[in-house]
């Protein structure tokens, strides 16, 4: 660690993504805190990862969430790190408009430890981060999902793109609408920056999918630059139908 980073960790220690509180050296999590965050495991969706619930599913005939029974995605398949719950939901809040960006680091690093062998099996060329809008990055100061893909980046060995895909305009926040609004709102809201660069594996990076349709506007674009075939992988996911 070098003499500015030292003296950035006096001036601002690193805090726990859950909790809050000060870390010790070297931790990115409090131990308690991590066992309060639920890890998506099998049964799950084999199309956008959601997990399902185990009372209800039937490994003979069930593969897909009722969002995927019933909707056409134009990504390959996804993969989500945790279930969204209260302690993420709050976590994300901080780490967006607090300005924990340090959260970055425990986050796409369990990406990594979570999906890192299978990211490389699909033969990923380049990772890109949804993008925010102009105004949204500048009011908030940085992309949450573009830290995250640098993690993921940095870690796997693979090149971040951030300029290959952008966002031409500013919309309503998806929470507060249903599918058909979501994907009206997201209409052309992405563009592809022309270039001579060209990929045919992307993985896209969030912090949280719902439905997919942000995910789907990403990769229609992409798919409609020659991308043959476009992932994803967010921090955390709800649960299938």
């Amino acid at each position: 660690m070098g003499i500015k980073e030292k003296i950035l960790q006096i001036l601002f220690p690193k805090t726990c993504p859950i909790c809050g509180d000060i870390l010790e050296k070297g931790r990115e999590i409090c131990p308690e805190c991590k066992q309060r965050l639920i890890y998506i495991r099998e049964p799950k969706c084999k199309k956008c990862g959601k997990p399902f619930d185990k009372r209800e599913y039937d490994s003979q005939t069930r593969e897909y969430c009722g969002d995927c029974t019933k909707l056409h995605h134009s990504y390959e398949h996804g993969m989500a790190v945790f279930r969204y719950n209260e302690e993420i939901r709050e976590s994300i809040f901080r780490f967006k408009y607090h300005n924990q960006r340090t959260y970055a680091d425990f986050y796409g690093k369990e990406m990594v430890k979570c999906y890192g062998r299978h990211i490389h099996s699909l033969g990923i060329e380049v990772i890109i981060p949804v993008p925010l809008s102009k105004k949204k990055r500048r009011n908030r100061g940085f992309n949450q999902a573009e830290l995250m893909a640098n993690i993921c980046g940095e870690q796997l060995g693979i090149p971040v793109d951030c300029g290959k895909l952008l966002r031409r305009r500013d919309t309503v926040p998806q929470k507060e609408l249903n599918h058909t609004e979501r994907r009206k709102n997201l209409k052309n809201a992405f563009i592809i920056e022309k270039n001579d660069v060209k990929y045919k594996k992307i993985l896209l990076v969030d912090d949280i999918y719902t439905t997919g349709s942000t995910i789907d506007a990403c990769a229609e674009m992409l798919r409609q630059d020659g991308v043959e075939k476009v992932y994803f992988i967010s921090l955390s996911i709800g649960a299938g139908i």
